[in-house]
């Protein structure tokens, strides 16, 4: 039975590094409650933060021809930032708000994107890449803040990825430093960390393929379909 728990926990694991390829983000919606229900929520995060770093690692070399550097500075710094101050709450965030919190601001972005307030948007886009460091930070979770934030830059979906990947890779770097020191990993995290090495390179390659065969509509629609996911899952949390 637990070997057919790990086979399943890896296949989600794989399943994740590829929606994250496509779309730029979405690795947490899988991975992290996946992670969390077979080795804890504490240990669960820790983890998913560090597959998701090695990941973006891949994604970055993916997607090295569209690394849009300069445009997606300010949100990878801001990023960093609310990771390490997020990942230091982890044991005594008060998860109920913060999920609130994500829930309200996503749904504030989302109506932005549709009206096209373009000056509300870029207002946005600071705070909500500084929020969804610290959301990842304790909770796992980022993609709603950061992914609006990023689309804020207006790029196309090959450039979208490539800052996505960037400021991904920061993030979870910084929340893996801080895990470390809290020696919050085991031995099992580490036997899966092995495991999903192959499933990064095999994962992002087949993400990659989706996003370059998808035109910019159906990309979009990737994207909010990620985004809603993410959005119901928060939901599920608050009951």
């Amino acid at each position: 039975m637990d070997a057919l728990a790990a086979v399943g926990v890896l296949i989600l694991v794989f399943a994740s590094f590829t929606v994250s390829a496509s779309a730029g983000l979405g690795g947490s919606l899988l991975m992290v409650p996946t992670l969390a229900l077979y080795l804890g929520s504490k240990e669960g995060v820790a983890l998913a933060a560090l597959l998701l770093a090695g990941n973006n690692v891949v994604k970055i070399i993916a997607y090295r021809r569209t690394l849009p550097f300069r445009a997606a500075a300010w949100i990878t710094v801001l990023i960093a930032i609310g990771a390490a101050v997020g990942s230091t709450l982890l044991v005594r965030a008060p998860t109920v708000v913060v999920t609130v919190g994500v829930v309200v601001m996503f749904g504030a972005s989302m109506l932005v994107e549709r009206i096209g307030w373009t000056p509300a948007k870029n207002g946005f886009a600071p705070f909500l890449a500084l929020l969804s460091g610290a959301s990842s930070g304790f909770s796992g979770t980022s993609g709603p803040l950061k992914g609006v934030a990023i689309r804020n830059l207006e790029l196309d979906r090959r450039h979208f990825v490539g800052a996505a990947s960037l400021a991904s890779f920061v993030g979870d770097a910084t929340k893996t430093a801080v895990f470390a020191q809290a020696d919050l990993l085991g031995r099992s995290s580490i036997l899966v960390a092995l495991a999903a090495i192959p499933l990064m390179a095999l994962g992002t390659w087949t993400g990659s393929t989706l996003n370059e065969r998808v035109g910019e509509q159906a990309f979009a629609v990737l994207f909010w379909t990620v985004m809603s996911g993410y959005t119901v899952r928060l939901g599920v949390l608050l009951l």
